[in-house]
């Protein structure tokens, strides 16, 4: 192998070893992200997401459901479960 062959397999390798770590802190509060909560939200109601918002322990989510009614959902920052709350008009 010549050298410059070796030097990029060897930054080749350097760089992919950073990748798994960098995946691993991202998440490492254990918790969901807001784009994943809006997703979440957006399944529960078969709807549209129209707003996010961040508390202190979930995130509140409206969503626009297909019958035209606006729908808050509630998703646990931690679990990610999914908390429907009463339609509104």
């Amino acid at each position: 192998m010549t050298l410059s062959l070796r030097a990029a397999l060897v930054c080749l390798v350097l760089a992919l070893s950073n990748i798994a770590p960098a995946a691993a802190l991202q998440n490492s509060g254990g918790g969901i992200s807001k784009s994943e909560a809006a997703e979440r939200a957006r399944v529960a109601v078969n709807g549209r997401v129209l707003k996010v918002e961040q508390t202190s322990k979930n995130y509140r989510v409206k969503v626009l459901t297909t019958s035209g009614r606006v729908v808050s959902v509630d998703v646990d920052k931690r679990s990610g479960k999914v908390k429907t709350s009463k339609d509104k008009d």
